[in-house]
């Protein structure tokens, strides 16, 4: 039987940051995902995994690589690296909106709209389903993370928790290929962190989209089917490098 095809396929994948005299390099030698595979980043606070999925959501351009592919679901791979080289932003836009959730540490959410608004958005900017359609998958995805009673209430209205499942139901409402998890969990207590944890992982799986998530509030080792991530730091004068590999 022939290979799943990759989701992301990276190679020599680099990206560098200057602060002062100090010199930060993230460089993934290898890195292969494929559809419906959980994927978990780990690794001590500034190594550079928010770097990397920024890299991965297409936000940030990379500063080198052999080969950076980009394969949402019913499309053929997307070579990252053209488009960033031609400067194609509108190109990578769409690509990231269509295909692509993101959950951010904080959120991310628009204070002026009430979560339905928020969960709402990816779809309305896409303009490809019925408001019918849309606020059906609003109130499925707001009952199935326990949120479907504040849908009218704004983002200051909400507990910290409730806020990032709002984030949460927002990042998989436009059903995407491809689900983007930094910190999901980082502002809220341990109880609510692992419940929160728990449902995002059964959405995920449910709705068989490839996550790739940072987090340091769970043992993904303990879970089957999540491939962690190796990681080390290497440091030499006042350069650090961080590895990422699969």
């Amino acid at each position: 039987m022939a290979p799943s095809p990759l989701v992301y396929l990276c190679r020599e994948l680099t990206k560098v940051r200057q602060a002062g005299g100090a010199r930060f390099e993230l460089f993934v030698p290898e890195l292969r995902i494929r559809p419906g595979e959980v994927v978990v980043l780990r690794g001590e606070s500034g190594c550079g995994k928010s770097t990397l999925l920024d890299l991965l959501a297409l936000a940030l351009r990379p500063d080198g690589a052999a080969t950076f592919s980009f394969r949402p679901v019913h499309r053929t791979p997307t070579d990252l690296l053209r488009l960033w080289g031609r400067g194609d932003l509108d190109g990578l836009g769409r690509l990231r909106g269509a295909h692509i959730g993101y959950v951010l540490q904080t959120g991310g959410l628009l204070p002026f709209l009430s979560a339905r608004e928020n969960i709402a958005l990816p779809c309305r900017l896409l303009g490809r389903d019925p408001a019918a359609l849309i606020e059906r998958q609003v109130v499925s995805l707001a009952e199935r993370l326990g949120i479907g009673g504040q849908l009218d209430k704004s983002p200051g209205q909400l507990s910290v928790g409730e806020r990032q499942r709002v984030a949460i139901a927002r990042a998989l409402a436009h059903r995407p290929s491809v689900l983007l998890a930094d910190e999901p969990t980082a502002s809220v207590d341990p109880l609510s962190a692992a419940a929160i944890l728990e449902l995002l992982l059964e959405l995920v799986r449910q709705s068989g989209v490839t996550a790739v998530m940072a987090s340091h509030d769970w043992q993904p080792e303990a879970i089957p089917g999540v491939q962690v991530l190796g990681h080390r730091i290497e440091r030499d004068g006042e350069t650090t490098r961080s590895l990422f590999w699969s």
